[in-house]
This record gives C-alpha cells, sequence and structure tokens, in this order.
C-alpha cells in the first residue's frame, strides 16, 4: 500500500447537487482504500444560474465545512464553481483542491471540433474562455439555462432522461458535457446528436489518483463514504444507484 493511501484523512467531493456523484464514483474506485465525504447543496441548486459572487458565497460556506475535516485533498465536482473561484479557493486552503473542467481539449483533439453545453455561470467565466482559446478547433459553445435544475428534478427517471427540449438544433461530431449534472442525460443527448461524447469525470479522478498515489490493487474493505449537507438520502440513493452499492 503506497503510503499516501494510508493516511486516514478523507478526501472530500463537493457539487451543487446530484452532478458530482458521477465523480464521486470515479474517484472510490481510483482510490478504493481512501474515504470519502460527499458534501452536496441540493437546495440552492442550480449554481449555474446564479451571480458569481453568489456562487464564491456559498463554495466558501461549503469549504469551511471541508476544511474542518482536515482532508488529505478536496475536489470540486461542479464546472460552474471550478470555472468561477477555484483559483480563490486554492489562494485560501493549504490542502490539494481539484477542479473539473469541460474536456474541451480532449474532443477537439479526437473529433477536431466540439458543442460544450454548459451552464450560463461556466459559459461566462473568464477560465472558461481561456479554456477555449487554448484548444485549437472548431467549438461551438451553449448555455443550457435550466437544465441541470431539470435533471436535479427529474433523477428519478434515470437513465431515461429527455432532456432533448434544451438541446440547440446543432450537427456536432463531439459533444463535451460541461456540467456534471448532464451526465445523468447522457443517453437522451447521444440521441439527439448521434456523435461521440466527451466529460470529464475520469480525467479528474486519475488526477486525484496521481496526486495521492494510485491504489487501484487495494480493496474497498475498510472504505467509508459519507454524505453531508442537502439532500443526503437522496445522494446516498443514486450513489448506490451508480455503484451498484447497498
Amino acid at each position: 500500500m503506497c503510503n499516501s493511501c494510508s493516511d486516514s484523512s478523507p478526501v472530500c467531493v463537493f457539487d451543487s447537487g446530484i452532478g458530482g456523484l458521477n465523480l464521486l464514483a470515479a474517484c472510490v474506485g481510483v482510490c478504493p482504500d481512501r474515504s470519502f465525504v460527499y458534501f452536496a447543496d441540493n437546495f440552492n441548486v442550480p449554481y449555474g444560474n446564479l451571480a458569481p459572487e453568489r456562487i464564491k458565497e456559498l463554495a466558501f460556506s461549503a469549504f469551511e465545512k471541508i476544511a474542518a475535516l482536515n482532508p488529505a485533498a478536496a475536489v470540486v465536482a461542479c464546472n460552474t464553481v471550478t470555472s468561477v473561484c477555484i483559483t480563490d479557493l486554492r489562494a485560501k486552503y493549504s490542502f490539494p483542491i481539484i477542479g473539473i473542467q469541460p474536456a474541451v481539449k480532449q474532443a477537439v483533439a479526437e473529433k477536431g471540433e466540439c458543442l460544450v453545453l454548459a451552464t450560463p455561470a461556466t459559459v461566462g467565466s473568464a477560465s472558461f474562455r481561456a479554456l477555449c482559446a487554448r484548444s485549437c478547433g472548431n467549438i461551438a459553445v451553449h448555455a443550457c439555462p435550466g437544465l441541470a435544475e431539470y435533471i436535479e428534478g427529474h433523477i428519478s427517471d434515470y437513465p431515461f432522461i429527455d432532456v432533448s427540449p434544451f438541446l440547440p438544433p446543432e450537427r456536432p461530431s463531439a459533444v463535451v458535457m460541461g456540467c456534471t449534472h448532464y451526465i445523468f442525460a447522457a443517453d437522451s443527448i447521444k440521441k439527439t446528436y448521434s456523435c461521440s461524447i466527451f466529460d470529464g469525470v475520469l480525467g479528474t479522478a486519475n488526477h486525484l489518483g496521481k496526486i495521492l498515489g494510485n491504489c487501484y490493487k487495494n480493496s474497498f474493505i475498510n472504505q467509508k463514504i459519507q454524505f453531508i449537507g442537502g439532500d443526503t438520502a437522496k445522494n446516498k440513493a443514486i450513489f448506490d444507484l451508480l455503484t451498484g452499492r447497498h
């Protein structure tokens, strides 16, 4: 066992609601000897429709609780929070803070172009514009106000959530999920566009593994996963559904 994985400090994963459960599941698989705490704020979802200052207020409030746990690392599973204020969070806290970004670079590298679906706050952020500017390719961007909230409210229909009314009439060769909530509607998005779908989940989880030490060969026996904030019963039930846990 690597030294970092013997550390009893948990990894904290933060999202506005259910979206980050996809990333939590991936991180659990990458570091099965780590314990995780999932912080959610379902009652303020979606962050993507809020003003930047309100997003920062909510994120810093959550991170006060996260810091109190002395985490080995924190993962921001919300593209909006990553885009708006992860630099500010890193400036305040000394533990590693890993963010998720839309997989624009990967999509452009493989397909030469992409359509990015994201929240209004992400689309309007300077960091997202810089990300697109660094990726050499034809990048179309579409803000989807209300989509994350719709998915949060219709998660009981998963995996058959129909989000076609929210999608622009494009014909892309690749679609980038710019919000972790959208991953729950991947089937509907694939059906609409019949093209490759990209998200930053596995890349972010692997980045966490590199920071803490990859532990693929170790067991899940002693792993503990807690849910704090928001609708904890809902978040746990969805996580159990994603991972097959009981």
